[in-house]
């Protein structure tokens, strides 16, 4: 059953753990609302450059679990944006986390960013959050895992967890221009089935949205709701650029040129269905469509 959680006002402080890409973001507009924002990364530098702005930050390397140190997060929204360590099954970062969660007072929520990838494989057809999740790759069994241990965690200890689970991501420094330069091969457009983004901005918006309207246990897509095909997206891209089109191979020639990881993006097709998250969150997306948040990606991502 969908419960709200706890009031959120100013002075709940924001802790975000990963404030890479997307946790900086975050951070910016919870800071314009007047909170109180700590970030968690992995290095010193990293620390040093979200301080420059004003951030409260501290180091948070989860490999080791003998060495995790948090902050106090009692009474604070956490997010958890760390990605997946690389190999395996399981996403051990994740849990050495969540270990050291347990050492501490809990917080009044926890959204963590999961990923579409953890749903089974529709052969392109449409997924909502109750459709059945058996991922294929390795990484989205990893992703599986991590949301499995975060509810667990949220349902020991009465936290609210709010599971936002992310299609690809684009935005400003996050096209694809190295595989476009270096003409990486797509697959065929005929072959080519759909998949999902999201403009980093909207995803941002969607994170303070899950804290502020989300409850305990609620799952939400993340998506703009217009899937095209890989080799569409790539073909999109590329054109705006000023780059060629990269050359296109079938399925078969795929399977013996493609990186596996590539190769996985490529053939795990489906259709994601983000209406719950408009429904329930009262999002309204900036950039609903490529055509919409592609072009003022552009002068920005050529500089990166």
């Amino acid at each position: 059953m969908h419960q709200k959680v706890a009031h959120i006002m100013n002075t709940t402080p924001i802790i975000i753990a990963g404030c890479g890409y997307i946790g900086t973001r975050v951070a910016r507009l919870w800071k314009e609302k007047g909170a109180s924002v700590t970030c968690c990364v992995r290095t010193p530098d990293k620390c040093a450059l979200l301080a420059q702005d004003g951030f409260a930050a501290s180091t948070l390397a989860l490999d080791d679990h003998h060495a995790i140190t948090l902050p106090d997060l009692g009474g604070s929204i956490v997010y958890y944006f760390v990605p997946p360590p690389g190999g395996g099954i399981y996403d051990t970062r994740a849990r050495n986390f969540i270990s050291a969660l347990r050492q501490g007072k809990p917080p009044l929520t926890i959204v963590y960013t999961s990923a579409t990838s953890v749903y089974s494989e529709t052969n392109g057809g449409v997924v909502s959050e109750d459709s059945p999740t058996e991922p294929v790759s390795a990484m989205g069994k990893r992703r599986l895992d991590a949301e499995r241990a975060f509810q667990e965690y949220g349902t020991a200890t009465d936290t609210p967890v709010i599971i936002l689970r992310v299609s690809g991501i684009y935005g400003p420094g996050r096209l694809p221009l190295m595989q476009i330069s270096q003409g990486h091969p797509l697959l065929h457009e005929d072959e080519s089935g759909p998949s999902n983004r999201i403009h980093a901005d909207d995803l941002a918006a969607v994170c303070l949205a899950a804290a502020e309207r989300g409850g305990k246990g609620d799952i939400f897509n993340v998506s703009d709701g217009h899937p095209s095909s890989m080799t569409s997206y790539f073909n999109a891209c590329a054109d705006l650029l000023g780059f060629p089109r990269q050359p296109q191979v079938t399925l078969s020639e795929a399977r013996q040129t493609m990186t596996p990881l590539m190769l996985s993006y490529v053939t795990e097709t489906k259709v994601i269905d983000a209406s719950r998250m408009v429904e329930r969150l009262g999002v309204n997306l900036r950039y609903p469509t490529l055509a919409a948040g592609l072009p003022g990606c552009i002068d920005k991502g050529k500089q990166n």
